[in-house]
């Protein structure tokens, strides 16, 4: 139902993503797209690059006087820092493709080596300007407006930082944050909710910057009423908890995810795990008081929120590079360093919450689809209505 295309590299000319599927009348603010792309560059541990982008979202098709057409919406992020690189990132062909800022050390960690076998490569430039975590920037430019028609059916998505390196927030995991606070928590270096954490976060963070090093963590993402009945259980490739993990596991650095208490589960008996339910017909209808599950049953939405963490590795350009080898030589080298930064888990959350907003707005549309908002609303409330009757 919804596609999702980016284009562009790091150092190049700009980001270009088009998204399809959205339907007509959806209203779109571009300063939510904005809010969130500057979400994006925030947060304690960024690098340098953080102070020379600041992320402008153009929208250039499928939006007029500030709603959807239906048709794909194209946006275009342009790359200030393309101005130093433009003759080495030149679409147009040159004499020779050795450039001053060719790259034949890989670093361990990085798609560097595995693109450029995978692409036969000489230089792995060619490789790691689109495999940056640039390209996330386009993903939560789509995200913002994704959530905005989200929004237009009560559902928000916030995210939140758990852990960076050894140092944990503390959060009990059962009781849910308030919107509220997870709005307040943006404010803050780490959008961490305990204050003391968040202290100790970011002396972790001085720390491995002091020793050339890198942190990762774990984000939380969560999405606040989603209707019960998204996704299916009947094919592996419908289930909407695996639809959630393939997008967190796209997100660049993340190398494991988990839904509700999925990882704690696993050594619980049964009595402990499952969410046992509960019925009231004048208001609730039925409910679960724990969440263990994540809000999600079988591959299905079952009412509660959809809570995901991304477990982030660290970044794998080190200010003290591991050993490597040039491609060239065989010799043994120093893997390359790049402009980088020393942790981006808050930054990551921002990301989450635009991969979460792609797979639930898909869902939603597959399971109320319709051509223009009217006609997903119609759907929508004689869902509501049924749910009211049973």
């Amino acid at each position: 139902m919804i596609r999702l295309i980016t284009a562009g590299e790091s150092h190049g000319p700009c980001l270009t993503v088009i998204l399809e599927g959205m339907p007509s009348g959806v209203p779109i603010r571009i300063d939510a797209v904005q809010e969130d792309l500057s979400r994006r560059q925030q947060g304690y541990g960024r690098g340098d690059r953080m102070k020379i982008e600041t992320d402008q979202a153009q929208i250039v098709g499928g939006v007029r006087h500030g709603f959807s057409l239906g048709s794909p919406i194209a946006l275009r992020i342009d790359n200030r820092d393309w101005v130093n690189w433009q003759q080495e990132m030149n679409s147009q062909p040159v004499e020779a493709w050795e450039t001053q800022r060719a790259v034949h050390q890989p670093r361990p960690g990085h798609a560097d080596l595995a693109g450029m076998i995978k692409y036969r490569h000489q230089d792995m430039r060619n490789i790691l300007e689109r495999a940056s975590a640039r390209e996330t920037a386009a993903r939560v430019a789509a995200g913002a407006l994704l959530k905005q028609f989200l929004e237009a059916f009560d559902i928000s998505i916030f995210s939140h930082t758990v852990r960076v390196g050894n140092v944990e927030a503390g959060t009990d995991a059962q009781k849910l944050p308030e919107p509220k606070a997870l709005r307040r928590c943006n404010l803050t270096p780490m959008r961490c909710l305990n204050p003391d954490a968040e202290k100790r976060m970011m002396q972790a963070i001085d720390q491995a910057k002091e020793h050339g090093d890198t942190l990762g963590g774990i984000f939380e993402v969560i999405a606040f009423r989603v209707p019960a009945g998204l996704g299916s259980h009947t094919q592996w490739d419908r289930k909407l908890d695996g639809r959630i993990a393939q997008a967190f596991l796209s997100i660049p650095g993340v190398k494991a995810m988990e839904i509700g208490d999925g990882v704690r589960n696993a050594g619980r008996p049964g009595s402990e795990v499952h969410d046992a339910i509960y019925y009231h017909k004048s208001s609730r209808g039925f409910y679960r008081r724990t969440n263990r599950c994540g809000g999600l049953e079988g591959g299905i939405t079952n009412g509660m929120p959809v809570q995901v963490r991304g477990f982030m590795k660290p970044i794998s350009t080190l200010l003290k590079p591991l050993t490597s080898v040039d491609i060239r030589t065989k010799a043994r080298k120093d893997a390359v360093y790049e402009r980088s930064d020393v942790s981006v888990v808050p930054a990551a959350g921002t990301v989450g919450e635009a991969m979460l907003a792609f797979v639930l707005a898909d869902a939603f549309l597959e399971k109320f689809g319709g051509d223009s908002m009217e006609e997903i609303r119609n759907n929508y409330q004689s869902h509501l209505s049924w749910l009211q009757k049973i």
